[in-house]
């Protein structure tokens, strides 16, 4: 009996490091230009002016993911601070744990909202658009900041 419990136990010992190797196998060796390039081809993108007719409707929000110097420096009226680092665990929190929830994600020029907007995509949520240019460009188009 003890020499079938250590035959079982070292097939499933090969069985993990088999299933462990694998995995790493299915590793990406991706650059940051990989990265955000695999983010901006699985987001939705909105342009300043149509974020801005998204602001005055109402019943979405903006989610800055600078840092919070950043965020203080100058911010689109009425947005949530919750830097990109913090976005899978403070999004559900402070905003909503609503998949359906109208967020619109932005940056300084658009790739780490792009990255953030793709986090939230795979989270679940379906009605999240990353800010095309971010804030600088949102600024450019005379939208107003606080």
């Amino acid at each position: 009996m003890k020499r079938k419990n250590l035959i079982l136990v070292v097939t499933l010992m090969i069985s993990v490091a088999f299933a462990f190797n694998a995995s790493l196998a299915l590793a990406k060796d991706m650059t940051v230009a990989d990265f955000k390039a695999e983010a901006f081809n699985n987001i939705t993108q909105i342009s300043p002016v149509d974020a801005k007719a998204l602001l005055d409707k109402g019943g979405v929000v903006f989610v800055d993911v600078r840092e919070p110097d950043e965020f203080k420096a100058g911010h689109i009226l009425g947005a949530k601070s919750i830097p990109r680092g913090t976005v899978e665990w403070m999004v559900p929190k402070k905003i909503s744990d609503d998949k359906n929830a109208s967020i619109v994600v932005y940056c300084e020029h658009g790739s780490r909202g792009a990255l953030a907007t793709y986090t939230l995509v795979q989270m679940g949520y379906k009605n999240v658009k990353n800010l095309e240019g971010g804030r600088a460009a949102w600024v450019k188009a005379g939208c107003p900041v606080e």
